[in-house]
């Protein structure tokens, strides 16, 4: 008996669409169902419709994590895509010591985020940390840094914005995909350095900056690691470091509202959905494909 060629293909693949349905798809499922219930966990959830959504709509403290996850995005990602740009163009030049230099901006991305945040934490301390300590030397009373309301934030985001490494090697990545003619051709029009940045190196590397755009963004809406290190597992000063994320873990692990947390989770793959499907709307005119 022949065996028909799409069950040879389903075989083949089923690894994967297995895998779909039993770790993504599935899990998806049951999140959607069990964010029209109430699911306090250690209890069979009981379906209550949308009253989990109208409660968020509601809810202040939810409001203040969206402005504060909205707030980090804003100025990390733009921040983090300039200097990773930055980098990489310095270290695209033929410079003495220059995998030596890709090498010390890149470690700090294999390190994981548990170890970066102490070691920021103890970098930020108002008596004893580094930075303070530096800013002393110049005769500047550094603020408290991850203590106070008006600095915690601008904290993490800093922090956020030194583990770059892996955006920059991607950066880098494109640029020496750019071919050499088109600098040579613009050179010969008259093009200054600036010129040719602004005409031939940005268009190349736009399918490159989309690319890590879209990652920043999922990455900093569910961003919890970091904080949730640095600030010691609590909210931080007038809850200025508390994330979407975490208050989505509280409400799932802490206060047990599992119905709730899932609730937040959709909401939170709705944000993203649409910033991502903004973006790449927005960038129809603005990414150059090679040939296209």
């Amino acid at each position: 008996m022949k065996v028909p060629q799409w069950i040879k293909g389903l075989l083949w693949t089923s690894p994967w669409w297995l895998g779909f349905i039993f770790f993504l798809a599935g899990p998806m499922a049951v999140s959607a169902y069990l964010s029209l219930c109430d699911y306090p966990l250690l209890q069979p959830p009981v379906f209550v419709g949308m009253d989990n959504y109208a409660r968020l709509s509601t809810d202040p403290i939810f409001h203040k994590v969206l402005a504060n996850t909205l707030i980090y995005a804003v100025f990390s990602i733009p921040l983090g895509t300039i200097l990773a740009i930055a980098l990489a163009t310095l270290l695209n030049r033929n410079v003495r010591g220059q995998a030596i230099f890709r090498a010390c901006i890149f470690v700090p991305t294999v390190v994981p985020v548990v170890a970066v945040a102490i070691v920021w934490m103890w970098m930020l301390n108002p008596q004893f940390g580094l930075v303070n300590q530096g800013l002393r030397q110049v005769g500047i009373d550094g603020p408290m840094w991850l203590a106070s309301p008006g600095w915690a934030m601008t904290s993490l985001i800093l922090v956020s914005v030194w583990i770059i490494g892996a955006p920059m090697v991607i950066y880098l990545a494109g640029l020496q995909d750019i071919p050499v003619s088109l600098y040579e051709a613009a050179r010969l029009d008259g093009a200054s350095r600036l010129g040719q940045f602004r005409h031939v190196t940005l268009p190349g590397l736009s399918p490159v900056i989309l690319f890590n755009v879209v990652i920043s963004i999922i990455a900093a809406w569910q961003v919890f690691a970091l904080p949730f290190v640095m600030m010691k597992s609590s909210p931080g000063p007038d809850r200025s470091t508390y994330f979407y994320t975490m208050y989505l873990f509280d409400n799932a692990f802490r206060y047990l509202k599992m119905g709730y947390a899932s609730a937040m989770a959709w909401i939170q793959f709705a944000i993203i959905l649409a910033l991502t499907g903004l973006v790449f709307a927005v960038s129809r005119r603005m990414v150059h494909y090679r040939g296209a």
